[in-house]
């Protein structure tokens, strides 16, 4: 997958916030032209030694229900822990495992955030303006906002408010089990992102393409470079 260079890495959280505060209104909430069936996953996982991130991708197929490939890539962390800030400590290994992919996806699912973020500029949105793709944040807990508890049954939903402004839903993608917290990351709107992850919320709480990425960088965070699973 090819994609220009967006800038380069900050090293300090100033500079960071700084540089989301810059780049949040290149975000465009619009609903994409085409359907999506090539849905990308990402996820990341930090080995024991605590140096390095392992990013895994994985490209789904949503019509046939397949695994088309995946990647995985090992880079330097450089950047502390800091909530808010996840993008510049984790994008630079998921951007490398991007680059390896043979076939570009239509879009792009997180487990992360995306406009639900403090300056409405989450992992999803960092990640959307790098690729000029589609992206969707499916986060497992809320980092911002309020919301109603929505119906039990799967595809109920609730708006999530952030200053009375809805930044995204709290999705229900199974009958019983606790809801994701969706919002838009680029080039798509809340109402398509929450279709896109019911789409692709087949029979786990997860979409399938970040529950297989997380099951891959698990799977691969204490290998060495070598011998990284690629396919």
């Amino acid at each position: 997958m090819r994609f220009a260079r967006l800038h380069y890495w900050p090293r300090t959280p100033a500079r960071a916030i700084a540089l989301q505060r810059a780049l949040a209104p290149r975000v465009r909430l619009r609903p994409p032209a085409r359907p999506a069936r090539l849905l990308a996953g990402v996820d990341v996982a930090f080995p024991p030694d605590g140096g390095t991130v392992v990013a895994g991708v994985v490209l789904w197929d949503a019509q046939t229900r397949c695994v088309i490939e995946h990647q995985v890539a090992r880079v330097p962390c450089r950047f502390p822990y800091v909530p808010g800030l996840l993008s510049f400590r984790e994008l630079p290994a998921v951007l490398r495992a991007l680059r390896r992919l043979r076939s570009p996806p239509d879009a792009v699912l997180c487990d992360a955030q995306g406009l639900a973020h403090p300056r409405r500029f989450g992992l999803a949105c960092h990640l959307g303006l790098w690729l000029n793709v589609p992206t969707v944040g499916c986060a497992k807990s809320r980092l911002i906002g309020e919301h109603v508890e929505p119906g039990q049954r799967r595809g109920s939903a609730a708006p999530l408010l952030l200053d009375g402004a809805p930044v995204g839903v709290v999705l229900r993608t199974r009958d019983g089990v606790r809801p994701l917290f969706v919002s838009p990351g680029h080039l798509c709107d809340t109402a398509w992102a929450e279709r896109v992850t019911l789409l692709a919320a087949t029979r786990y709480r997860l979409p399938e393409p970040t529950r297989l990425a997380h099951q891959l960088v698990t799977r691969s965070r204490r290998l060495p470079e070598n011998a990284l699973p690629q396919g």
